[in-house]
């Protein structure tokens, strides 16, 4: 009998070793289940995360300010008065440029004005730019150039530059380059008429500084050849190339604005 009750005992005691070592790997499969679910769920958290960036960074490329630089403050030697002042139809010349402009969205605008400035800065009574006076006209549109580059947020990513004297370039021509820029983000986006390199040109804040330390005897164009190679092209119709130097100019414009 005795012999026959351990006999039972230790059967028993087997199967409650059988059944603990059992429950231990149960636990440990649940545990490992729900370590697994947690690394699945921190994954695809991580995923959904990225993704959010993504489109984070998606809106905020497409949100990058580009500015608008307005060349306005040349001698107008050739024309023999100050083109900035010319009228087509009930605005100047200037006026015109700087709404082409801000119907681009550029954000700031700035306009650059030397000669008779005191006549040109009413010209933009109303308009949401800043006048940027360039002491220095005198020595070259570069100068130009250089002090609206200077004069450029810190937070701008890009920089159209305009010539006062175009008034056939027009919101949709600078609305591409800027669409353009936003898409490709090459350092430099140019507009070429015919195989003519000429504004508008867009030029990115990787070529800011060298814009600002443009010498006397440098021109924007200078900076362009250097990085020709990575630029995004425009190409326009010919016609469009149309600033104006003399007075026959000036008709030619007037005539073709007026038949459009």
């Amino acid at each position: 009998e005795n012999n026959d009750a351990r006999a039972v005992g230790l059967a028993r005691g087997a199967e409650a070793s059988r059944a603990g070592v059992v429950k231990v790997r149960d636990e440990q499969n649940l545990s490992t289940a729900a370590a697994g679910r947690v690394r699945a769920e921190a994954f695809g958290a991580g995923k959904r995360r990225q993704a959010i960036c993504a489109g984070e960074r998606a809106v905020s490329m497409t949100g990058e300010r580009v500015a608008g630089v307005v060349l306005a403050a040349g001698l107008s030697t050739r024309m023999g008065r100050n083109k900035m002042l010319l009228r087509i139809g009930s605005r100047s010349l200037v006026r015109r440029a700087v709404e082409t402009a801000l119907s681009a969205r550029l954000d700031p605008v700035l306009v650059v004005v030397g000669h008779e400035r005191e006549r040109v800065e009413p010209e933009l009574h109303g308009l949401s730019c800043t006048a940027v006076h360039n002491p220095e006209y005198a020595a070259g549109m570069n100068t130009s150039l250089r002090a609206g580059v200077r004069a450029l947020a810190e937070d701008v990513e890009g920089a159209v530059v305009l010539l006062g004297d175009m008034p056939l370039v027009d919101a949709t021509m600078v609305r591409t380059l800027v669409d353009s820029f936003r898409r490709e983000q090459p350092p430099l986006v140019i507009s070429t008429y015919d195989g003519v390199v000429a504004p508008p040109i867009l030029y990115g804040r990787a070529l800011f500084e060298e814009l600002r330390a443009l010498d006397a005897e440098a021109c924007g164009k200078s900076v362009v050849r250097r990085h020709r190679a990575e630029a995004a092209e425009l190409r326009w119709p010919k016609e469009a190339l149309s600033d104006l130097d003399a007075p026959e100019d000036l008709e030619r414009v007037r005539a073709r604005l007026e038949a459009a």
